[in-house]
């Protein structure tokens, strides 16, 4: 018996966890997928949002300026990368001025710190490369980047380690209310609990949908991405955005906390919950609306394409509340600012499960913090030769890209929640990240797996569990010694 089920491990069903398991509850995360952070979470832009652009006094206002507050120490306890580098709103005429007044005043109203407007002499100090047809920006200080799948693997690894359980490759298929809670049915196995916290992205409609009247639709909305090369990560020194539109917030160029730069997302929609197809008449799109703020980027330097879906709903709100089946919590329509958003959320559901359970006690053998990530190639020489000495496995660089190592890659295997597929091992450590996406490290990545696993090669995937990327050998040769 659980107190309470999780359902979606992004990074929003994570932060709940980690926030939960600070108190003295039995938890269990579960995702339908073969990987925490496998659906929105995995293909987004990445941003921590300042909240100017949220309307006052709606939950994503209110939950995007907390959250972008606790982002630092957040990511600090749990040795993520974050950097608060600010963000533009830039303006091309009149009309976009206007715009940015707006935003501005709204910011201020929504308690976002540092906003102002620049000046075209001042945006062209700060961001030389920008378009000289800018004629003025809108910044936000307190706006920054971080590595969003990484922060929702570091929460689950964070939660595991403080006793919550996390159910992989297990789609909830049916949820019935009892006389103690619920009787969920997730993959093969069989729950109960007491409470469900509904954070299933896309699907979180047909979730609710179990054990509730339809009160939402989630509309899901396609954004298309190109990810380049690191020789262009300093094109740009912040986040620039495009005045905004009906459909969202625009195109936006950004440098990665990574190192990478990024355009996207194009907005299209509504969508099949599984649709990921990037297209031709999308990535066109990134390419023109990418020109008019950075005329002379390189976009000949692009290493991938990505797709990723947005729940949306018609309101256009977070919806964060108890359904009407009491101990039933929904946790929908987190769209964008959600990865901003996701550490807010989780204080607010647990207020909210602290109005229920009021005998809760604290856990005291909590650990904010999660084992530090050893990142060898950013390591002092002194370091390095201190790393190998330790374990060889330090001086074996794997992926050349981005200077990977196997000690590394072993590490991020055998964690809690670590990782057991190709795409796995590259969102923790970033080993097939690079300019080759994998081309020459992925064998390699396969074998490690295959090893510290103790599994066949041909049962390790790219990402999904229908993903294989081995079927056999293609030859068999038979040796005879005499």
């Amino acid at each position: 018996m659980y107190d309470v089920t999780i359902i979606g491990a992004g990074v929003v069903g994570t932060a709940i966890a980690r926030e939960l398991a600070k108190y003295d509850l039995k938890t269990v995360l579960v995702d339908k997928e073969n990987d925490v952070s496998n659906g929105t979470t995995k293909a987004n832009s990445a941003i921590v949002h300042a909240g100017f652009d949220c309307k006052p006094n709606t939950e994503k206002a209110k939950m995007n300026v907390r959250g972008n507050e606790m982002y630092e120490q957040m990511c600090k306890d749990l040795d993520v990368p974050f950097k608060k580098i600010g963000s533009f709103v830039v303006a091309f005429d009149e009309d976009d001025l206007t715009t940015l007044d707006k935003l501005k005043k709204q910011g201020e109203i929504n308690g976002v710190p540092g906003l102002k407007i620049l000046s075209k002499e001042e945006v062209e100090k700060r961001e030389p490369n920008l378009s000289k047809d800018v004629i003025g920006a809108l910044y936000a200080p307190s706006a920054g980047i971080v590595g969003s799948y990484e922060l929702a693997i570091a929460l689950a690894e964070n939660a595991a380690d403080n006793g919550v359980n996390i159910l992989l490759n297990s789609p909830v298929t049916n949820i019935d209310k009892t006389a103690e809670g619920f009787q969920i049915t997730a993959g093969k196995e069989t729950l109960v609990s007491h409470f469900v916290i509904n954070c299933a992205g896309v699907y979180a409609d047909k979730i609710n949908n179990f054990v509730n009247k339809p009160t939402f639709e989630i509309l899901p909305f396609i954004g298309e991405y190109n990810l380049f090369d690191k020789s262009t990560g300093d094109f740009l020194n912040t986040i620039v955005f495009q005045a905004p539109s009906s459909k969202g917030k625009g195109v936006v160029s950004l440098p990665t906390v990574e190192g990478n730069f990024l355009i996207g997302p194009t907005s299209e929609g509504p969508k099949q919950p599984n649709d990921l197809k990037t297209s031709r008449n999308g990535l066109q799109e990134l390419r023109e609306k990418g020109a008019k703020v950075v005329p002379n980027f390189p976009f000949h330097k692009v290493i991938t394409s990505f797709a990723g879906l947005r729940a949306k709903v018609a309101h256009n709100d977070f919806i964060i509340e108890e359904s009407e089946t009491a101990n039933f919590i929904n946790v929908a329509a987190i769209d964008s600012p959600g990865l901003t958003a996701a550490p807010a959320i989780a204080e607010k559901v647990m207020e909210m499960l602290k109005d229920k359970l009021v005998d809760l006690q604290a856990n005291m053998t909590f650990v904010p913090t999660r084992r530090p990530v050893t990142r060898f190639m950013e390591s002092s020489n002194e370091m390095k030769a201190e790393l190998i000495g330790k374990d060889h496995r330090y001086g074996r660089v794997i992926c050349r890209c981005e200077n990977i190592t196997e000690a590394e890659i072993v590490d991020m295997i055998h964690r809690h929640a670590g990782a057991t597929t190709v795409d796995g091992v590259k969102r923790r450590i970033r080993a097939g990240a690079g300019r080759c996406q994998g081309g020459f490290c992925a064998p390699r990545v396969m074998e490690i797996l295959a090893r510290e696993r103790n599994v066949d090669v041909l049962s390790i995937v790219k990402d999904k569990q229908d993903s294989y990327i081995l079927t056999g050998e293609t030859k068999a040769t038979t040796v005879e010694f005499v």
